[in-house]
């Protein structure tokens, strides 16, 4: 809490300073900040002010600041660099930072700063931009240490001193043969805490868990969390050490992957920028709106299907949104709780049975509890019994039906390789709204009429 009350008065000081003319308070500001705090703040202001805030970022930082803004606030920024910034930008970057920023460069630009790599930088790069952004080959950082596993911690110890510089969160060495195969992990704590006549073969971890580079980046998170894990290495297909995980890279999968989850369920993406443009946005969302205006038609046509009952019972009217609102509700509990629970591998083929029985059981208790609830509120308002059973019966079935809904729409949009945290609120909606209307108009059509 005390971050976030701090990075919000960063914003207001540098907004109030940017509004008064004050160029070296706002200088004098961005000095005090981190690169990942900069760049929450150019994110935060709007796009003229992101831009002469972008300017007085210290040049030192440019790299570090253009790696943790999100892809499409990056994207603009960039657009307004000639390629000699660009070079500069990038220059000394992460290599796994570079990764995600080369993808928005122009292709010219993007083929100056790979040729401005040495050979070892350019063909780590390359491997790190061979694999999809979202797998643990397109996390990893290809930076690492090896060594051998018939030298002495003495020998190893020796070597890092004439390295001098580390790769940046660098928890383990990685043992590896003559083919680069990859054998075991050899933490840092190690080399310096056990006798040096020792050799890596007996020092190193062998049983320290290995992420496969087209692993997907949820399941590296996953295992990282379940496993406290602090760095893992990342092989190819023969078992070759490409490069390593470390846990901050793991952070931004979890914090990405939440944005995701949330964001998505209004049909949104992460990485758009909410000072996007007016018309751009409005396409973004005009879309989503596209696709609800077709389920509310569709609800609406089963509603147009019981005009006649309508015409007679006009109560009917009145009580309709009760029957979707309720479903809707209970849907949306059930449909939250598989899509959190499926994100985080909590929920498969072998409890799935158990699960769903529980959800039903659930939908049955409280179909039945607030249908008796509903009865006795339309019977107290409208003095009419045959209406508080039919509309009683309708929230009882819809519950239940809101249950089912809501535990089969996730599972299978992820059979059909669609994201349920996407499309399963529309889907829902749409169920739970249509068996609603049909059934309380259909048992107003039996009884009232």
């Amino acid at each position: 809490m005390e971050l976030e009350t701090k990075d919000k008065t960063d914003l207001g000081r540098i907004s109030a300073a940017l509004e008064s003319g004050m160029m070296q308070r706002v200088a004098a500001l961005l000095s005090d900040l981190n690169p990942a705090e900069i760049a929450r703040l150019i994110e935060s202001l709007p796009p003229a002010r992101r831009d002469i805030v972008w300017n007085m970022v210290n040049e030192d930082d440019d790299s570090e600041v253009l790696a943790e803004l999100n892809d499409e606030v990056r994207t603009r920024l960039m657009e307004g660099m000639d390629t000699a910034e660009l070079l500069t930008a990038t220059e000394g970057m992460a290599l796994d930072d570079l990764a995600d920023v080369v993808a928005d460069l122009p292709e010219s630009i993007t083929q100056q700063v790979i040729s401005s790599l040495n050979r070892r930088d350019r063909e780590r790069l390359e491997s790190v931009l061979a694999y999809p952004e979202d797998s643990a080959g397109g996390l990893m950082n290809p930076n690492t240490i090896a060594v051998r596993p018939n030298v002495t911690l003495e020998v190893v110890l020796r070597y890092l001193r004439a390295l001098g510089q580390l790769p940046e969160n660098t928890y383990s060495l990685f043992v590896v043969d003559r083919n680069d195969i990859y054998i075991g992990k050899l933490r840092i704590s190690v080399i310096v805490s056990h006798n040096s006549n020792e050799l890596v073969r007996d020092a190193m971890d062998s049983d320290a868990q290995v992420f496969a580079a087209d692993q997907p980046a949820a399941d590296v998170a996953r295992e990282f969390q379940d496993l406290d894990l602090v760095s893992a290495p990342v092989v190819d297909e023969r078992g070759r050490l490409l490069g390593q995980i470390t846990v901050d890279d793991v952070v931004d999968v979890i914090r990405e992957q939440a944005d995701r989850d949330i964001l998505s369920m209004a049909g949104l993406d992460e990485e758009d920028d909410i000072f996007a443009p007016v018309v751009a946005s409005a396409w973004r969302r005009a879309i989503w709106l596209g696709v609800n205006l077709a389920t509310a038609f569709l609800a609406a046509a089963v509603v147009g299907m019981f005009e006649e009952t309508l015409a007679k019972v006009v109560i009917l009217a009145v009580l309709m949104p009760v029957v979707a609102s309720m479903g809707g509700i209970a849907g949306t509990q059930t449909l939250t709780i598989m899509i959190r629970g499926m994100a985080m591998g909590r929920v498969e083929d072998s409890n799935a049975r158990w699960l769903f029985t529980k959800e039903i059981a659930v939908g049955i208790l409280n179909g039945f509890a607030w249908a008796a609830i509903v009865l006795l509120v339309t019977i107290t308002f409208f003095s009419t019994w045959d209406v508080g059973l039919v509309i009683g019966a309708a929230v009882a079935i819809n519950l239940i039906v809101a249950a089912f809904a809501g535990f089969l729409v996730p599972l299978i949009l992820r059979r059909m390789h669609i994201d349920p945290a996407l499309a399963g609120g529309v889907v829902l909606t749409t169920v739970t709204d249509v068996i609603g209307f049909t059934t309380f108009l259909g048992l107003g059509t039996l009884f009232l009429t």
